[in-house]
């Protein structure tokens, strides 16, 4: 990105345009909200210069030195990292949820302006792993939360379990002589690897939704996070699953390795998916599918095993590179990234065969997909529902207290069914006097 909208910019660069673009719809230029917007990014731009902040709300530690050497913050300093420990910082200095919500809040809306005008290539702040450290809005339910019901679990599930059972049907149906089997100028050969590929694919996606809607899981525990800056944050291989014990190892949030359940539902479509393409342990589950990056790694790795341009010409001719790639034992290719399967979760749910179903069950939904984080929410729901908040803690690895505040409002429905009981057994007791 080069010119006037490059991340090389300055972010204070941008800061009167942001103002002036928000004055316009928040009672003008020297409203309230510009006034607290104008406060709130300066306060974002020294925490990332290391500055002592003169506020009596929140200070950086001693030991904080900004994310940047120099004394100018650009927007190539920035990434899903620094807004998770951005929204860490500002929960650790004894602000009240709401406040630190809300502090937060204005840093994101200039995070997301700048994304829409180009400076950036995507809304770092709104991103799951930027708003784990955040607490919830002080016992209030968040409006903007999406948290996925069992009318989600059941037709997104469904919807994928159709695709699987397609593609190997297709798979079925193409018949290879003994003749043709590896030879890779067949086309029947190659129809049969293009419908084998196609088959991943679909359990691909299949395992994905199964491990969000049942397990629990940050996206970043089981995918690759790159933009978190830290071991560990490069997704869950097959050596870390073991379907004897019903188990994953993952990379928890607070920076350690535990096991983490597999509920029985996630098991098949695992088992299914890791049969499709017998490779080594090393792989990624969850591997990428981008062209080019497969192109390459599949290139090289050919030619690292001694094989000349034309051998690799003819491997590669008519076969999926990821095809390719394990049939040859080359070393593991890139794992899916947090992104790349937002954009399947988003490429699924407004599939043209599942919005038709959408629309005949009138089915709402607090966003415009099912979310990573709604998965792991609504896994929180039914948990809370049926067992408690302690037991619930205990599978979503984090404390009790921070699992009463994010599903309060179950609670506060007991409490209301248990005061609607009390007062109709007082009445009636007075009636029948």
């Amino acid at each position: 990105m080069t010119g006037r909208r490059s991340v090389e910019t300055p972010i204070d660069d941008t800061f009167p345009k942001y103002l002036a673009d928000k004055g316009k719809g928040d009672a003008g230029e020297e409203g309230a909200y510009r006034k607290d917007a104008t406060r709130e990014i300066h306060r974002f731009e020294d925490w990332c210069l290391g500055k002592r902040i003169d506020s009596a709300n929140a200070s950086p530690p001693e030991s904080w030195t900004g994310v940047v050497d120099g004394d100018t913050v650009r927007f190539t300093d920035l990434d899903t990292t620094v807004f998770s420990d951005y929204a860490r910082y500002l929960s650790s200095e004894g602000n009240t949820a709401g406040t630190v919500l809300t502090y937060y809040a204005h840093v994101a809306s200039w995070c997301g302006w700048a994304h829409a005008q180009g400076y950036i290539p995507r809304h770092y702040a709104r991103e799951s792993d930027a708003e784990d450290p955040l607490p919830e809005n002080d016992g209030r339910r968040p409006g903007d939360q999406q948290a996925w019901e069992p009318i989600h679990r059941d037709l997104i599930t469904q919807f994928v379990d159709r695709r699987v059972s397609e593609a190997f049907d297709a798979l079925g149906a193409i018949e290879v002589s003994h003749a043709d089997r590896g030879d890779p100028e067949s086309e029947t050969w190659q129809a049969k690897q293009k419908a084998r590929f196609e088959a991943y694919q679909r359990c691909r996606e299949q395992a994905l939704v199964y491990v969000v809607a049942y397990t629990g899981l940050r996206g970043s525990e089981f995918l690759s996070a790159p933009k978190e800056d830290r071991e560990g944050r490069n997704g869950i291989r097959w050596r870390d699953v073991s379907f004897a014990d019903s188990s994953v190892t993952v990379f928890r949030k607070s920076r350690e390795w535990k096991e983490a359940s597999l509920p029985e539902p996630v098991i098949t479509p695992l088992k299914r998916y890791s049969e499709v393409l017998d490779v080594s342990e090393s792989w990624p589950v969850f591997t990428t599918l981008h062209r080019p990056s497969l192109a390459s790694h599949v290139t090289e790795g050919l030619a690292d095993a001694g094989l000349d341009d034309d051998a690799i010409e003819r491997v590669r001719s008519g076969v999926p590179d990821l095809i390719v790639a394990g049939e040859h034992e080359l070393n593991a290719p890139k794992p899916l990234t947090t992104d790349g399967a937002r954009s399947i979760m988003e490429r699924l749910w407004t599939h043209d065969a599942l919005a038709e179903r959408r629309e005949e069950l009138d089915l709402s939904l607090n966003g415009d997909y099912l979310e990573l984080h709604g998965g792991r929410r609504g896994v929180g729901e039914v948990l809370v529902r049926q067992f408690g908040y302690a037991a619930a803690a205990r599978y979503l690895d984090n404390s009790e207290e921070q699992v009463r505040e994010a599903y309060q409002h179950i609670e506060a429905a007991e409490r209301a069914d248990m005061a609607t009981e009390a007062f109709s057994q007082t009445d009636q007791r007075v009636s029948d006097q």
